[in-house]
């Protein structure tokens, strides 16, 4: 156990003069929800202006991407992303300048611009603030998605050339009684594979607007819920006594809308609530809408800062978690932007908090440093953020260690746990602080029936759970391994028994001691002592 703390010891004292090389500082969470310094898991690989997107393009006529020689040739407040995977695509969702740009996903620079679209009852669009790119399974071919925000609608569109798109589907105001909002002004939008649309709007708390591919409106999807405080609590209380006019006069509890979405490979729609709350500020949904994260023992998942939003482990300074965005990667990795810190809070499919990578600052030409994060992305090995201040691309690329980290992470959470074992003692190495790591080495060391180790594990990590585990193991295991011993041992003290239970009944007294000395205790003498010297020495000898 002391060689371990000395690992330990001196794998932490490397951490931190790594850490202290980084450019941008990079910490993570110890078992008392302490920040630490950590390794960083991501660096940053550039940063993609106008300038690097080659939107100069879009004002020559033999570009092939040619617009007009007025085309703006920066972004202006540009509020989403969206990446096809399959073609190698990005798509951003220019808002100020109401178009959507079509750039290559490896050099980031333009291949397409689109200010409208045909065949729609609006061809110019008006601040679009989503966007999402796929292939249609009914079509089979790509489509795109465009919250037209201030159109007040949503444009599913081919792709017809470098600069037109053709309607395919409009999805406006539904008329139903059901939605209740005088407005409709979507600024998010995502599909399942069924090709049912999902919108976030302004100003609708019931979850989000859901069409069907046809565009007929089908209801409301995966409200947040209410939190419950003490406000609330007594509301809700006075609510049962009041009368009729006191009722008319009370403000309503109602969910807060949330902020953004997106749907992984298994269809799975993940939301998240950017307003300053525990209850519901990332959840998962399953097709009916209801957060599977929500067990018998509650919603027990953290996101953000653990400091309860209010302090920078950094900076030193109060500030209000904003969780603006999120990101589901190919290999299930949640990346959750918070836009107070411009920071991204990654976790692993089963919540686990991974890293901790970015920063925000207000100054402008600081490389690498996030001012407005409207959006986050990931592909591959690297992760993307739009800033709508800035208006630029940041490209995030994982180092050495984060590739450690994400290997042993996805070993791990398909159970793999000896897979993972070699990537975890990787992650040590470079970072002795990181605390999943050993709990990673020591389920790893229960697979190999090491138990030893593995409480060793445990105990360093501070995983009650999995150490109760182990000792329970390491029980049976002593109980199996020495079976035969202990049996023996009972037979011995069983056979001891019978037989001085023998010897007693023909008078044969042993293992006695107690009653003799009970005997010259009771006939006045002490112990050990004849009557006659007894009698000597108390005067009493001739009498």
């Amino acid at each position: 156990m002391l060689s371990l703390s000395l690992a330990a010891v001196t794998a932490l004292s490397m951490s931190v003069t790594a850490f202290a090389d980084e450019p941008y500082n990079s910490y993570n969470y110890d078992n008392w929800d302490d920040a630490i310094p950590s390794q960083s898991a991501y660096r940053v690989e550039k940063t993609v202006t106008g300038a690097e997107m080659k939107l100069e393009k879009l004002r020559d006529p033999d570009s092939g991407v040619y617009v007009s020689e007025k085309e703006p040739l920066t972004l202006s407040d540009a509020r989403d992303l969206s990446i096809d995977k399959e073609r190698k695509e990005m798509w951003v969702a220019d808002t100020k300048n109401n178009r959507i740009l079509r750039l290559d996903l490896e050099t980031l620079e333009v291949t397409g611009c689109y200010n409208g679209v045909n065949n729609s009852s609006k061809d110019g669009f008006a601040g679009p603030q989503g966007v999402f790119v796929t292939t249609s399974p009914t079509l089979g071919e790509q489509v795109v998605y465009i919250a037209d925000t201030d159109n007040s609608r949503v444009i599913k569109a081919r792709v017809t050339s470098s600069t037109a798109l053709t309607c395919v589907t409009e999805y406006t105001k539904p008329e139903e009684a059901l939605y209740t909002a005088q407005t409709f002004n979507p600024k998010k939008v995502c599909v399942d594979v069924a090709e049912n649309v999902y919108t976030v709007v302004n100003s609708v708390n019931s979850g989000s607007v859901q069409f069907s591919r046809d565009g007929s409106f089908t209801g409301f999807y995966g409200a947040n819920r209410v939190q419950v405080t003490a406000a609330v609590i007594a509301q809700r209380l006075w609510r049962a006594i009041a009368s009729d006019e006191q009722l008319e006069g009370m403000s309503r509890n109602v969910p807060i809308e949330y902020a953004n979405f997106d749907i992984d490979n298994d269809g799975f729609i993940y939301t998240v609530t950017e307003v300053d709350t525990d209850t519901d500020a990332v959840k998962k949904l399953n097709p009916a809408g209801y957060n599977i994260w929500n067990n018998e023992k509650g919603n027990e998942y953290k996101f953000g800062d653990l400091t309860g939003g209010q302090y920078d482990p950094l900076t030193k300074k109060q500030h209000v978690t904003r969780l603006t965005d999120l990101d589901i990667s190919d290999s299930g990795l949640i990346n959750v932007m918070d836009y107070e810190t411009g920071r991204v809070f990654q976790y692993d499919k089963e919540c686990n908090l991974v890293c901790i990578f970015g920063s925000k600052t207000s100054t402008s030409d600081q490389r690498g440093t996030i001012a407005n994060p409207n959006a986050v992305e990931s592909y591959e090995n690297r992760v993307y953020i739009l800033d709508g201040s800035k208006n630029d691309i940041t490209v995030f690329i994982e180092t050495q260690f984060g590739k450690y980290v994400h290997s042993a992470f996805a070993l791990y959470d398909e159970g793999r746990y000896t897979d993972a074992k070699a990537d975890w003692e990787q992650v040590v190495k470079r970072d002795g602080s990181y605390t999943h790591a050993y709990v990673g080495l020591g389920k790893a060391a229960l697979n190999e029936e090491q138990y030893t180790k593995a409480l060793d594990y445990f105990k360093t990590a501070y995983d009650q759970e999995d150490y109760d585990k182990a000792y329970k193991y390491a029980r049976d295991a002593f109980l199996k391994d020495h079976f035969t011993a202990i049996i023996i041992v009972i037979v011995i003290l069983i056979v001891l028994l019978i037989v001085k239970k023998v010897l007693n009944k023909k008078g044969i007294k042993i293992f006695n001691f107690k009653k003799k000395k009970q005997r010259a205790v009771s006939s006045g003498h002490p112990a050990g002592i004849s009557a006659q010297n007894y009698r000597k020495d108390n005067g009493e000898e001739g009498k």
